[in-house]
Parts: C-alpha cells; sequence; structure tokens
C-alpha cells in the first residue's frame, strides 16, 4: 500500500488563483525527488458543523477558504528519504512565499488502509474527510473502508483512499488531532473518494446511497461521526511525474 502526506489548509479566497500557481510551481521538485501524485482541492461544499469542521480544524477567518491536498509515495521510508533529499536541494534556498498562513495548515503521513485508484484518469471533484478512529477499532474501519471503497468505484469514482494516521505531529495553534477532538486513544485518518467531476459525483449520489451494501442508519460503525470532518471540494491541479 502507498503511503500518503495529507494536508488541510486556510487559504484567502482572494488568492485561490496565488495557491493554485504556487502548487503548480513546486509539484516539479517532488516529483524529481519520487512523489507519485499530488492532488490540489479547493473547498466547494464545506459545511460548518456544530462540533468539529474543516474552518474550525485551522482557525479560519471569514475571508478564507478550505484547501485539502495529498502527495502519494511509494512508502514511508522512500517519503523520509525523499524529504532529506529536499532540504539540501538548490531550490529549496529561496522558498516561494506562501498566498496563506502557514502556520495554521495542519498535516500528517498515513498509511494506506484501503486504496483503489484508476491512475490515468484526472480527478475532476473529491469528497474528502478527517476522523478519529479508536486503536482497537482499525481492523473495523479498515474493512467498513475497503467496502465504501468498492461502492463508491461500482458507481463511478476514479479513486478512493482511506489512510490511517501512522506520523501526526502536535501543532502550537492547530493540528489534526484537535481538528477532530481526538481521546487519547484515537487514531486519525485521512480519506478521500475523487470522482471525474462534480455532475458525476452528483449524478451517483442517489444510486450510492440506495446501494444495498451501504451501513444501515443506526448500524454500529467504528468511528465517532459526530466528530468527523468533509466537505467536497474542486480540483485545482492532478499532477503526476509525466506531466
Amino acid at each position: 500500500m502507498s503511503y500518503v502526506q495529507g494536508f488541510v489548509i486556510p487559504v484567502p479566497t482572494a488568492n485561490k488563483e496565488a495557491y493554485r500557481v504556487l502548487a503548480t510551481s513546486v509539484a516539479p521538485l517532488f516529483f524529481d525527488y519520487g512523489a507519485q501524485r499530488i492532488v490540489e482541492c479547493w473547498g466547494d461544499a464545506v459545511q460548518r458543523g456544530s462540533n468539529t469542521d474543516f474552518f474550525r480544524a485551522v482557525s479560519a477567518e471569514d475571508d478564507e477558504n478550505i484547501v485539502f491536498s495529498w502527495i502519494i509515495w511509494e512508502s514511508k521510508e522512500f517519503c523520509d528519504q525523499a524529504m532529506e533529499k529536499m532540504t539540501a536541494d538548490e531550490r529549496m534556498a529561496e522558498p516561494p512565499s506562501n498566498p496563506f498562513d502557514g502556520k495554521r495548515m495542519i498535516y500528517g503521513g498515513f498509511e494506506t488502509l484501503s486504496e483503489i485508484n484508476r491512475a490515468s484518469d484526472t480527478v475532476g471533484y473529491v469528497q474528502g474527510y478527517v476522523a478519529p478512529v479508536p486503536q482497537d477499532n482499525k481492523a473495523a474501519f479498515e474493512t467498513m473502508a475497503a467496502t465504501m471503497g468498492e461502492i463508491a468505484s461500482d458507481h463511478g469514482a476514479l479513486a478512493a483512499y482511506d489512510c490511517w494516521g501512522t506520523d501526526i505531529a502536535d501543532g502550537e495553534t492547530t493540528d489534526l488531532k484537535r481538528a477532530v477532538k481526538a481521546a487519547p486513544d484515537d487514531v486519525v485518518v485521512f480519506g478521500f473518494t475523487a470522482w471525474p467531476s462534480k455532475e458525476a459525483h452528483s449524478a451517483a449520489m442517489p444510486n450510492l446511497q440506495s446501494d444495498d451494501r451501504m451501513p444501515k442508519p443506526g448500524s454500529e460503525m467504528p468511528l465517532d461521526g459526530s466528530r468527523l470532518i468533509f466537505g467536497g471540494f474542486e480540483v485545482l491541479m492532478d499532477g503526476r511525474p509525466s506531466e
């Protein structure tokens, strides 16, 4: 299975294009060191929740939107080695200025538990989530994630990843643990379902929700849904090394 670096970033709405340009300009550096895919997404249907949500996760201000993004590597070991090598790259000597407040960005490293990927297809719309899962529920979560991924794929999704947190740092002001009010025995999970377009996603939803394999209302779940944060995102960049 792959290793995923996941990010949630508050970006001023006025800086949308500046963020896309930044992401596009730095992607080749990561590809030179072995990154397999980088996807950057802009909040489209991100709702505010009564308990947790993406906006609270990064202390977003009124004029800011949410960027949800990820980088895929072949393994954690490969990613760690690449990160170390990148620090010595001359292109890192003068990093570009960020069109966002990096102090509120939250991120982590994740091993994939369930992975469906049609690598040749370009993604147009993404459903992304972050959630807390009790450590003891890992096997149950993996089983549920695999089933949900199969259902989404059968109804037209291009990719479905569900990832288990292995490198989640504590932040000074924001971090992934606080984003989902993780308990001491909780592990943060990061996942997404990718679609060809928002229209394809919308068209698939009725059929997906009526699929007999979907969990029945009231079913016991391996995670606390009241602390799950999620949203729909348009894709700003879907990059791979060959591009």
